[in-house]
């Protein structure tokens, strides 16, 4: 592995950040440049580049928080509907089932409203104010509040008898002796504290929208943020790599939605609830700032979308080769162990019910995280028995073709020595071979020799030169 440039190590040295921001950008560093080892970078085009992705990040940001305040009151309404959640399941667990006529929360809210209203009438006109309500089952509900609150005021051993000695049908004594077995609450805090939440400070209201909307702009805009910090950590990625990357952010972006959908219709309502009923075990009362509330449903809900993110990381460095299925199948008990330790630094509270809600969602991910491994690895072999296959056969294809050309060759140069040897064996021209056994090779002189010595005598020679033969001076004259 390449290590980290030393232009990049003089950098960082000289900069002198604090350790921890130190160790991560000397980590993305040491990422990017393994990522491209054949081109390195001083350590300032690093920081360059690193400018353009926070550059990004915070542009996308704020045009996404932006869009998302022009929802600010629907996105507040979405938030409150945990704590709502809680107050109804508050009320509806002090509802008694064995009632003449059930109730439900949202009855029993209005029959408290109604009566409510009714207390400072006189009797003659909180029978007019009776008579003139559309519901007449919410008239004999709102009766049944004034009846409980005066019995819950007596003592307990003279609540029955108090009942008993009304003026009223039977099923009404009946609704009021089961209301006092489990006593919901009449007073005139109609909404209650967790439905009002409160404000301690001026400007909390703008600046509580104010991070609802941030909170609303990071989901809206998390792909791209996504996209921007892979573009940083991960610059010049190969083809095979960039298919890796596509799909691992489509199903990423996935992930994070169920996370935080589950976080906030699953694990937070019941969260709240289990604070809010140990406080009241205790005699505290839950009089919750809208502000600490929605910190804590923001930062519940968005870890919960991180955590979910582990399915994404793992099978991304299966892909890359720096995981395998041995290798998680192996260390499964290491990563229970660190999934527990990751769960307790990320959940907003302390508590062991919050850290089991993450932990247990997160190792159940990793499990499908091996058994998608090993798929995987499964398909991978496959491919590789099928590869090898087919070369192994286009290998006997090729020996076969070099066969049969070998044997064509062969065949060829059989043919040619044949006819070689046949036109060795040819007779000679009878001809020819009598002219050669006659002693005659076939040439003819064109001129008959002369036979200059037949007689004993020399002939005569002219020892005079010719008369056109001219002198050496005239030679000399006529040469060019």
């Amino acid at each position: 592995m390449p290590e980290l440039s030393a232009l990049a190590v003089r950098g960082l040295r000289g900069l002198n950040p604090a350790p921890t921001s130190m160790y991560l950008l000397k980590k993305a560093i040491q990422l990017r440049e393994n990522s491209h080892p054949d081109h390195e970078k001083p350590f300032l085009e690093h920081l360059e580049d690193l400018r353009v992705m926070v550059t990004k990040m915070v542009v996308t940001l704020v045009i996404a928080m932006v869009a998302c305040f022009a929802y600010n009151p629907q996105l507040m309404e979405f938030f409150r509907l945990p704590v709502e959640e809680v107050r109804t399941i508050q009320i509806q667990e002090t509802l008694p089932t064995d009632a003449p006529h059930l109730l439900t929360v949202d009855k029993w809210t209005d029959a408290r409203k109604v009566e409510n209203v009714a207390l400072s009438l006189t009797p003659e006109q909180r029978e007019v104010f009776y008579q003139s309500l559309p519901e007449k089952d919410l008239v004999f509900h709102a009766k049944s509040v004034s009846i409980l609150r005066a019995a819950m005021f007596l003592p307990e051993d003279k609540q029955a008898d108090f009942v008993k000695g009304l003026g009223e049908s039977d099923d009404m004594k009946k609704q009021v002796t089961a209301l006092l077995q489990t006593k919901p609450k009449t007073d005139g805090d109609i909404e209650g504290n967790l439905k009002m939440l409160s404000s301690l400070k001026p400007t909390e209201g703008f600046m509580l929208s104010m991070k609802i909307s941030f909170f609303a702009g990071i989901v809206v805009s998390f792909p791209l943020l996504l996209w921007f910090l892979l573009q940083f950590v991960l610059p010049g990625l190969h083809s095979h790599e960039k298919r890796v990357m596509w799909p691992a952010m489509a199903v990423g972006f996935g992930l994070f939605l169920a996370g935080a959908v589950f976080a906030y219709y699953m694990v937070l309502p019941r969260a709240l609830l289990f604070f809010a009923q140990w406080s009241k075990d205790m005699g505290i009362s839950n009089d919750w700032r809208i502000t600490e509330y929605i910190d804590f449903a923001m930062q519940f809900t968005l870890l919960f979308g991180l955590s979910f993110e582990l399915p994404v990381v793992v099978m991304v460095f299966v892909k890359l080769g720096l995981l395998s299925y041995e290798t998680m199948s192996r260390t499964r008990s290491y990563a229970i162990v660190g999934i527990f330790v990751a769960a307790a630094v990320l959940t907003p509270t302390p508590d062991a019910f919050t850290l089991m809600l993450m932990a247990l969602p997160m190792i159940v991910l990793y499990e499908i995280c091996i058994w998608l491994a090993y798929f995987d690895r499964r398909k991978n072999r496959l491919l590789e028995e099928q590869e090898a296959r087919e070369r192994v056969e286009r290998q006997l294809l090729r020996e076969q073709e070099l066969r049969a050309e070998e044997e064509e060759y062969a065949a060829k140069n059989d043919t040619f020595h044949d006819e070689s040897a046949r036109h060795d064996e040819t007779p000679p021209h009878d001809g020819h071979e009598a002219q050669v056994e006659a002693g005659d090779d076939g040439w003819q002189e064109e001129y008959p020799q002369q036979d200059h010595h037949t007689s004993d005598e020399l002939p005569d020679i002219d020892d005079k030169p010719p008369h056109d033969i001219p002198e050496d001076g005239e030679r000399r004259r006529m040469d060019p």
